[in-house]
């Protein structure tokens, strides 16, 4: 590795990121966990949560692979640098299995995605970062509605009251 260009760096590394992409379209937990280097991390940075090491990252996979069984990634544009690769994507499925304590909704999901793909000393993945909008995907699963929609408003009367005791809740507590 050490007398490749950068060009020819980025290369490899768009081939073991376009790799992972294939086994995650496929289903494949054992192959996406091999296109791991000896380090592994996932970040989904709108839900705050980050998995590290190579046991935490399967456990993420595996939960993903089980709540979206139809799940497909549509690569919308690859974007290489010489540190890392950035993908634009399409997610697709159907909400088919327990996601993080949400049963299945059945809900179709249809949501655009940038991922983050850092790389190891020999050019295998070191981790991947995802970023989307959490408000779409919690609405395209039928937990989340907009204020301005009926249900939306009957959400509003009825959690407004309880935000706004919290406000005033932290407000006395802070002043002790």
């Amino acid at each position: 590795m050490a007398n490749m260009t950068i060009d020819d760096r980025k290369a490899v590394r768009l081939r073991h990121v376009d790799e992972h992409i294939g086994f995650e379209n496929h289903h494949d937990l054992e192959g996406i966990m091999g296109t791991f280097g000896a380090t592994a991390h996932y970040d989904d940075s709108p839900l705050d949560l980050h998995y590290a090491g190579h046991d935490e990252v399967r456990a993420f996979y595996q939960g993903l692979l089980q709540a979206l069984p139809g799940l497909h990634l549509d690569v919308q544009h690859r974007h290489a640098g010489d540190v890392a690769v950035v993908l634009e994507v399409v997610v697709r499925g159907r909400h088919l299995g327990p996601w993080r304590g949400l049963p299945a909704t059945g809900n179709q999901i249809e949501l655009p995605l940038c991922a983050i793909f850092t790389f190891d000393d020999d050019d295998r993945l070191a981790g991947e970062k995802i970023y989307y909008d959490r408000a779409t995907l919690l609405r395209q699963l039928g937990v989340f509605h907009e204020p301005d929609s009926a249900i939306g408003r009957i959400a509003s009367v009825i959690l407004h009251p309880l935000t706004m005791a919290q406000v005033v809740g932290r407000m006395i507590w802070r002043r002790d």
